[in-house]
C-alpha cells in the first residue's frame, strides 16, 4: 500500500520542542530530576488531546502515556513507541535557538553565536549524505536537543498522520515519553501494567536507516579507599595516602586498550568518571561497558586485580570495589522475538531507505524495557553529534523516520 500525500509536521514540532529547556540532573534524587521537564510533558499531552487522543496524560513522575486506538478488525499485538523528553546535562540546553539551513550544499556551517563552532564534512562525515537536505542546528552556545526531541517530534507526527489517514490500518498503539533517560533513570518509574504493550520501539538512533538491536552491557564500579593518616612531619613508615592510592590505580589502567578513547565497534572499556577524597578516605568511580557478559566478567577481574596489586604497596589500607548493574544487552531478549527487529527492517525498506542492522555503544530506554517485558529495539531518529554544541538533524531524515513508524504500524496489522 502506498502512502497518501503527507503534510509532515515533524520539523515544526521539533523547532518548538527544542526551545523548552529539559536538561536532567544526575545529582538530583527526585523523579523527574528537574521539574522543568514537566513543561514539555504538558505541551505533548495537550497536543495529543488536541489530536483526539482522549487518554493522554502525564503522571506525577513526568511520564507521558497515550493510546491511539486500533482501527482494524484484526487482533493485533499492542506496540509502543517511546522517546525521552530530557536532554543531556553535558552541554547547556537553555535558550536554544534553532537554525534551519536550507538545501545544504556541502560547505561548512558556522554557528553564529560562537563562530568557533563549525560543522564540516571532515568532522561530520554523515553530512556528505545530506546534500540538498535541510539541516537544523543550534546557534553555537547550546546543544540542539535532537537527542531526543527529534524522536518526540517523529512519534507525534506519525500519530497525526495515522489519525488523519484512517485508511491506514493499525492496531492499538501506545505512546510513552520518559524523563531522565540521559542520566540512566528513564524507565525507573514506568508503569508497565498501564503501558500494556506487547512490543516496543525507541526512536532514539542516529544515522538514517539504522535499526539497533544490540547495546552495551553496563555496570558502574566504585572503589572505596581507606588510607592511613598521620602527621606529615612524623609520617615515615606510617602514612598511606588515599590520594596516592587513587593515582596508583589510575596509572595501572590499560593505556592503549580498554578505554573509550582507544576503542570502537564492539570493543569493551573501563572508564574512570570521577575522583574525590582526601588523605584518609578517597573514592574512584568507573563505568564498565561490554557487549557480552563474559567480557564484563573480564573487566571486573581486571579492576579487582589492579586493586589487589596496588594494595600490596599500601598493606595497611583498605580497598573495596562495589559493582552495580546499570543495563544489559537487549539482544538477549530480542533474539527471543526476531519478528520485532525484522518488521523494523521491513518498515525502513518500505520508507525508501536501505536498512542497516547495527549495535549501540551505549544504551537506550529500550535496553532496560526489554528486560522489563517489552522487547524494544532502537530506530534511527536522525540525531547527530548529540550532547554537543554541534548537534544537528536533517528534516528529511526525520520525515523518513515518520514514514518508518507509520509503516511499522501497518506491518504489525498486516501480519496479524
Amino acid at each position: 500500500m502506498n502512502f497518501p500525500p503527507f503534510k509532515y509536521t515533524a520539523a515544526e514540532r521539533f523547532l518548538h520542542y527544542v526551545t523548552i529547556d529539559t536538561q536532567s540532573d544526575p545529582t538530583s534524587p527526585t523523579t523527574p530530576s528537574t521539574e522543568k521537564q514537566k513543561n514539555l510533558g504538558k505541551i505533548l499531552v495537550q497536543e495529543l488531546l488536541d489530536m483526539g487522543i482522549s487518554d493522554a496524560h502525564m503522571d506525577e513522575h513526568c511520564y507521558v502515556y497515550a493510546t491511539l486506538p486500533s482501527n482494524s478488525d484484526k487482533e493485533v499485538p499492542v506496540i509502543c513507541f517511546c522517546s525521552h523528553m530530557d536532554t543531556s546535562p553535558d552541554c547547556s540546553g537553555e535558550n536554544v535557538k534553532p537554525i534551519v539551513h536550507k538545501s545544504y550544499a556541502g560547505d561548512k556551517i558556522v554557528l553564529p553565536l560562537d563562530p568557533a563552532q563549525v560543522l564540516t564534512v571532515a568532522d561530520h562525515p554523515a553530512l556528505a549524505d545530506q546534500i540538498g537536505n535541510d539541516i537544523i542546528t543550534a546557534s553555537g552556545d547550546t546543544l540542539l536537543g535532537a537527542d531526543n526531541k527529534a524522536g518526540l517530534a517523529e512519534i507525534m507526527d506519525a500519530v497525526y498522520q495515522l489519525i488523519n489517514h484512517p485508511e491506514i490500518k493499525h492496531g492499538d498503539i501506545r505512546i510513552l515519553f520518559t524523563p531522565d533517560e540521559e542520566i540512566g533513570r528513564g524507565v525507573d518509574k514506568v508503569d508497565m501494567k498501564k503501558l500494556g504493550a506487547k512490543f516496543g520501539y525507541t526512536m532514539d538512533g542516529e544515522t538514517l536507516g539504522h535499526v539497533e538491536d544490540e547495546n552495551f552491557n553496563a555496570k558502574s564500579a566504585v572503589i572505596n579507599i581507606t588510607g592511613v593518616s598521620a602527621h606529615p612531619g612524623f609520617a615515615k613508615g606510617k602514612m598511606e595516602n588515599a590520594i596516592k592510592i587513587q593515582q596508583a590505580i589510575l596509572q595501572a589502567l590499560p593505556i592503549h586498550t580498554l578505554s573509550p578513547e582507544t576503542t570502537d565497534g564492539k570493543q569493551p572499556f573501563i572508564h574512570p568518571t570521577a575522583v574525590k577524597g582526601n588523605l584518609e578516605n578517597a573514592e574512584l568511580s568507573f563505568i564498565l561497558r561490554s557487549f557480552t557478559r563474559e567480557e564484563m566478567d573480564r573487566l571486573e577481574d581486571i579492576l579487582e586485580a589492579i586493586c589487589v596489586r596496588v594494595n600490596k604497596d599500601f598493606p595497611n589500607s583498605k580497598l573495596e570495589v562495589i559493582f552495580k548493574e546499570q543495563y544489559r544487552n537487549m539482544k538477549e531478549k530480542l533474539d527471543e522475538f526476531p519478528q520485532v527487529v525484522d518488521y523494523a527492517m521491513e518498515a525502513v525498506t518500505r520508507a525508501g531507505v536501505t536498512p542497516i542492522r547495527t549495535s549501540i555503544r551505549g544504551g537506550t530506554d529500550g535496553s532496560r524495557l526489554s528486560f522489563m517485558g517489552l522487547p524494544c529495539p532502537n530506530i534511527f531518529a536522525g540525531e547527530h553529534a548529540f550532547h554537543s554544541k554541534q548537534e544537528w538533524v536533517s528534516v528529511q531524515d526525520m520525515e523518513r523516520a515518520v514514514d518508518t513508524i507509520v509503516h511499522l504500524a501497518m506491518i504489525w496489522e498486516e501480519k496479524s
